[in-house]
């Protein structure tokens, strides 16, 4: 079981603890009032998703004997108004945060292995 905890500290700077004894501080940009003294809300998300999708490729290739030498996940989000989307079949008022991304391999994989 993980568990954060999450403590304000100034301004919209917060403190995040977690595990035996680890922590670090969460802000927002100077643009967006914060102090930028540490990663947003976004890229937080962004960062345990890419975390993920690595070392969920990384066990893979490890349990499968795949000489994988290193996994880059490039994620950026976008924010977008739903009235301009599409697909959606909800409300069309708000936002929708949209998560766009690409995984690249390094090592001496084949073609089948990449694609797997």
């Amino acid at each position: 079981m993980s568990e954060v905890v999450v403590t304000s500290q100034t301004n919209l700077r917060n403190e995040v603890r977690y595990g035996a004894g680890h922590s670090f501080i969460t802000d927002e940009p100077v643009a967006a009032g914060g102090e930028d003294a540490g990663p947003d809300p976004y890229t937080l998300l962004l960062a345990a998703l890419g975390s993920c999708m690595s070392m969920t490729v990384t066990l893979y290739a490890r349990k499968k004997q795949w000489p994988l030498e290193q996994v880059t996940v490039r994620l950026k989000q976008n924010r977008i108004h739903a009235r301009d989307c599409q697909e959606c079949v909800q409300s069309q008022e708000g936002f929708i945060h949209r998560i766009e991304g690409s995984v690249t391999f390094a090592g001496p994989l084949s073609e089948e292995q990449r694609v797997r």
